[in-house]
């Protein structure tokens, strides 16, 4: 153990000057910060000790973070502003001693997701170290290929900052080693609808000026934030400068000219005209989508149950009711009898409309008549019994929807729970 308290002293000491600094200024008292050198002390021997666990990592991460919380909270008390002085300078030590923390502990225990995902969680939240995110998500993902939530969060970081030629690229390599289950390719699916969706709202005005056209609402919608890449090529040369020889790939937008930064061009003119006259615009992508996703070994009415409800969500989306049809016919030709099929086929009619409109009573009235049919035929009506009193509880809780609707999908309601 005299190896252990050797390696906690060491990082106990390299704390001391802060700490100094806090009672000189009286944030925290001496009692106080001999507590808290203790308890330091308590997790430095914890995480050094063998046979330690992930989780005491993060019970020592969200004691450090509860600490700097408090020092904020102090400092705002004494009037000292954050970002100037001791402020800044213990805001960035404390960061610096969570990442240190987080580096130590996927060293130590590099299979567990839950750090790595913990690590990316801070990164890229709190502490917002965008190159030190992309950093840590090349590192993860070379670890834990098969990992569907990684992927996932590496392509909707990369759509959420404008660049979906890169999240797609981070989703269809997620796909070829993600077979196993449906949640990384239906959160594919998801990214494209709302990229649709987006590129939809701009045509229409929202947030640019009314009126623009296609390419013009792809640019506005496909804005890059810069530093704010993620590269996952087979090109394994570290970046120069690259802290402590860790792994990430080089930053594409190389710089030019006299060292400034190139915003990198997502489209040039030729390729946004041809875009104008894509099939990706009228719902292409996340149809393929799902036509891919029906070969994989996953694929069964569950999973193409989950697929239609993500596309019913996007009603803004103007080839929504192309793409749920698509995804219909296939359950149809597949499961015909199943209760998932069954589901499907008796809340189309109600997808994208409004349930205040005068549309929808006429919807309803198309729903409860392949409600009949469809518990003549599935397989399972208990099952379908189930799935449909779920989705009326949701339309019974919108708030002043007609008493007469409300009847007759109570009355519904009533002769369902008597097959569950």
């Amino acid at each position: 153990m005299a190896g252990v308290s050797d390696k906690a002293r060491f990082y106990l000491e390299r704390a001391a000057p802060e700490l100094r600094e806090f009672e000189e200024k009286e944030i925290f008292t001496k009692d106080e910060i001999r507590a808290l050198v203790t308890k330091r002390s308590d997790y430095e021997h914890l995480i050094l000790s063998p046979g330690t666990k992930p989780s005491d990592f993060l019970s020592y991460v969200a004691w450090e973070r509860s600490l700097d919380r408090l020092r904020a909270k102090r400092c705002r008390r004494l009037n000292i502003r954050p970002g100037t002085g001791i402020a800044a300078a213990s805001s960035h030590a404390s960061h610096a001693r969570t990442f240190g923390i987080f580096e130590r502990a996927v060293l130590k225990h590099p299979g567990s997701v839950a750090l790595w995902r913990a690590y990316l969680d801070f990164a890229g939240g709190e502490a917002k170290a965008s190159k030190r995110w992309r950093r840590v998500c090349t590192r993860a993902l070379r670890l834990h290929p098969t990992d569907a939530g990684l992927w996932a969060l590496a392509g909707r970081r990369a759509a959420q900052s404008g660049d979906m030629e890169r999240a797609r690229a981070h989703f269809l390599r997620g796909c070829r080693f993600c077979t196993g289950e449906a949640s990384l390719w239906v959160e594919y699916a998801r990214c494209e609808m709302e990229w649709l969706a987006r590129v939809e709202a701009k045509k229409a005005g929202k947030g640019v000026r009314s009126g623009v056209n296609t390419m013009e609402a792809i640019k506005a919608t496909e804005a890059v934030q810069e530093g704010d890449v993620l590269l996952l090529e087979d090109d394994d040369d570290d970046e120069s400068g690259d802290e402590g020889g860790a792994l990430m790939l080089p930053d594409p937008d190389a710089t030019q000219g006299q060292g400034k930064k190139a915003r990198p061009e997502i489209f040039d003119e030729e390729a946004t005209r041809k875009m104008e006259q894509s099939p990706a615009l009228s719902g292409a992508i996340p149809m393929a989508i799902f036509d891919i996703a029906k070969k994989q070994p996953f694929f069964g009415p569950v999973a193409a149950e989950t697929f239609f409800d993500v596309f019913a969500g996007f009603t803004a989306v103007s080839s929504q009711q192309r793409i749920v049809q698509h995804v219909l016919s296939v359950m149809e030709e597949s499961f015909p009898n199943h209760p998932c099929t069954c589901s499907c086929q008796i809340r189309q009619p109600l997808i994208g409309v409004d349930i205040m409109t005068a549309a929808f009573p006429k919807a309803l009235r198309e729903s409860l008549f392949r409600l009949k049919g469809g518990m003549e035929k599935t397989e399972d009506r208990k099952t379908l019994a189930g799935k449909i009193v779920v989705w009326i509880d949701g339309i019974l809780e919108t708030e002043g929807l007609d008493a007469a609707i409300r009847t007759v999908l109570e009355h519904t309601k009533r002769s369902l729970e008597s097959m569950c």
